[in-house]
């Protein structure tokens, strides 16, 4: 971009502050002609500098606070290295903080992307046109006189997300991708989980979305950076702001089957050849980890290293431990320089264990190699789980809108650790057409009061959870492992009621260190599970209190119609129907 096109561009501008060379609305010019705006931080000096470069709709100019205050007072709280050694004035939700990274020689770009912020156009999330869109963004950063021609791509969830599909197209000066809590399979881990409509996209749309979709303008925010409205310059009407984006739940909920819908959004993660640093959330499901896992084993990159951590979504990423990997990574791949990085082991567990604790440790490979697959079975007697299948036959009913069944352990014996995917196998009935089944799994002290963990959202979640819509039962044994029972989700298979059905069920992969004395438990049920204590206010960024599941609920009643889904389940148990919990066991080193 010339010095010319930047002085006849009327929203262009450059100044320097806070110890950086700032340009705002930096024009980048598309295929079709609609321009798109970023954000330039870089050092005010002469040189070639590594660019890590963010693509998204929450806005470039969006200070952190202004729709996610309670989420910055909570990092802040808990974490005060976020907040210490900066202004904070261009805090931004979910993307680095330039003041801590272009002392240490990168430029940061922010894209606003097409419809969103102060770019304009067609507002589509995860589409086609946005992959595009971001590979060029990705080639003008690269070939800037400031560049030095390697990009890298950062950024949580969303700006994580396109990560994955931006890095299947290979942009010539994409050199790592750092995907920071990101799902890359938009039927299973973003839309129907198991088959099970989830409702978080819908109310995700009307909190971070709409306010910032390009034109909301002087309805909107202004950047506590710049004075500029953050969703403009111009204000659009509303009939405008509604035809130039389009219907994301009627869109998602009009697809209840894996289509080509989802398809052209999915990458193909066999050709992703970048480096990858894939960081993801214990806590994170069903909307993250199970991408972050997926994306590590099934990349193509000679050079991919897996991170797992605990606590909030959000918080990590910004903190000194956060900022620390990240820059090792790419001082590695944008600099070539690996002093720092050279010894990272191929996994990188931060183990988890009740009360908040991690421990820090390096593992060779996902699922950890020395994990020892432990089938736990369901006995009727007493609801436990036992070692031996069971000698005698039974069937238990559930009401599907109550809690459903709990089958415990025994205290272990010694401090357990189970880290890894996992899966149920079950033979259920149902007294209507259909099931949705929901398994947990949980832990309880010695005491049996059940022990909760902060999940990336909610601050009371479960281990782990898995779902199943009987009717999606169908297999595809080419991709699945006893650990990851895969459906294709490309049919209905109604059920005949009464008849009993064999189910695999995903497990999301987790982890946790189970202390001794206390036991592990799980319940199979017909809704979501529910914290059984007090439930949590909420995020300012989410429309309802946290009641064990944070915003990934499955309550849309459009998909579960009550006179299919308030039914009566039955769990069938014997020695030909030996349903059990597959768990991965891990010994110590």
């Amino acid at each position: 971009m010339s010095d010319v096109m930047h002085e006849t561009d009327s929203q262009y501008r450059t100044e320097i502050r806070e110890g950086m060379r700032v340009e705002w609305d930096v024009p980048i010019e598309m295929d079709d002609g609609v321009v798109l705006r970023a954000n330039v931080y870089r050092p005010d000096a002469d040189g070639e500098y590594p660019v890590v470069m963010s693509y998204g709709p929450y806005g470039k100019d969006l200070h952190f606070e202004e729709i996610y205050e309670t989420c910055w007072d909570l990092m802040c709280e808990n974490h005060p290295d976020v907040p210490a050694g900066s202004t904070n004035i261009h805090q931004s939700w979910e993307v680095a903080d330039p003041e801590k990274w272009v002392p240490n020689g990168y430029a940061i770009v922010r894209v606003d992307s097409r419809g969103a912020g102060r770019s304009p156009g067609y507002l589509e999330h995860f589409s086609p046109r946005e992959t595009r869109d971001f590979a060029a963004c990705i080639e003008w950063a690269g070939g800037q006189p400031w560049a030095n021609g390697k990009v890298g791509l950062s950024g949580i969830s969303y700006y994580a997300v396109n990560q994955w599909q931006v890095a299947e197209l290979k942009p010539k000066h994409l050199a790592a991708i750092c995907p920071w809590e990101g799902f890359n399979d938009f039927y299973r881990e973003l839309s129907y989980h198991g088959g099970i409509y989830s409702s978080f996209q819908r109310h995700w749309y009307d909190k971070q979305i709409l306010p910032i979709q390009h034109g909301y303008g002087e309805r909107g925010f202004r950047s506590r950076a710049n004075g500029e409205w953050a969703a403009g310059p111009e204000t659009l009407p509303d009939e405008e702001l509604v035809a130039n984006r389009f219907d994301l739940h009627g869109d998602f909920i009009s697809h209840p089957l894996d289509d080509k819908f989802y398809a052209v959004r999915t990458p193909d993660l066999s050709k992703i050849e970048v480096p990858v640093l894939s960081c993801g959330n214990w806590g994170g499901a069903p909307l993250h980890p199970r991408g972050n896992f997926n994306g590590f084993m099934k990349s193509s990159s000679k050079d991919k290293w897996l991170e797992v951590h605990g606590l909030e979504h959000w918080s990590l990423y910004y903190t000194d431990y956060g900022n620390d990997l990240q820059m090792r990574f790419f001082d590695c791949f944008l600099k070539g320089d690996d002093s720092g990085w050279k010894d990272q082991p191929r996994v990188s567990l931060n183990v988890r264990h009740p009360g908040e604790k991690f421990v820090r440790r390096g593992e060779e490979d996902w699922p950890l190699p020395r994990t020892r697959w432990t089938r736990f079975y369901l006995e009727p007697k007493g609801q436990l789980l036992s070692a031996e299948p069971p000698g005698g036959e039974a069937a238990i009913t559930y009401e599907a809108i109550g809690d459903g069944l709990t089958f415990v352990s025994n205290p272990v014996e010694s401090e357990t650790e189970i880290t890894g995917p996992m899966a149920v196998k079950l033979w259920v009935s149902s007294d209507t057409r259909d099931a949705d089944v929901f398994v947990i799994l949980r832990v309880f002290s010695p005491d049996l009061k059940e022990v909760v963990f902060h999940g990336a959202l909610d601050p009371h979640t479960p281990v782990a959870s898995g779902w199943l819509r009987a009717s999606h039962r169908k297999l595809d044994p080419a991709r699945s492992e006893e650990w990851a029972p895969f459906h294709p989700h490309d049919e209905v298979q109604p059920l005949e009621p009464g008849e009993v059905y064999e189910l695999d069920i995903e497990i999301h992969a987790s982890g946790v260190v189970v202390p001794k004395g206390s036991r592990f438990a799980l319940s199979v049920r017909g809704c979501d599970y529910v914290y059984p204590g007090e439930p949590d206010s909420g995020l300012s960024n989410m429309k309802n209190a946290f009641t064990g599941v944070g915003p990934f609920l499955h309550d849309d009643t459009e998909d579960r119609p009550a006179d299919v889904f308030e039914n009566n389940v039955s769990v069938h148990i014997g020695p030909d129907r030996a349903g059990y919990v597959l768990l991965p066991i891990i010994p110590p080193k």
